[in-house]
């Protein structure tokens, strides 16, 4: 009987990290929006916002793929073990 990937623990912390960090680009999008509203676009302060924007959504979305990998390299790891420790001979 084969497990149903998308409920295994690793890819509800994997979605669940994605999910995070989409919420997290769409919070910075919304208050760089609502910043350029007030301060205007073409402006220091606009362009300061979408800086700050884009770094957040930069180091939320490298969180994220490193979550994905942490999670894979552990799933393999572990698979590997428990295959060369209950391998039938």
């Amino acid at each position: 009987m084969t497990e149903d990937k998308r409920n295994t623990p690793g890819e509800l912390v994997k979605n669940t990290s994605k999910q995070a960090s989409e919420l997290l680009n769409k919070t910075a999008d919304t208050a760089n929006d609502m910043i350029k509203s007030v301060s205007g676009k073409g402006g220091l302060v606009g362009k300061v916002s979408d800086t700050s924007a884009d770094f957040v959504k930069n180091v939320s979305n490298t969180g994220n793929k490193m979550v994905g990998k942490t999670v894979d390299t552990a799933g393999k790891a572990v698979k590997g073990a428990s295959d060369k420790l209950f391998k039938k001979k």
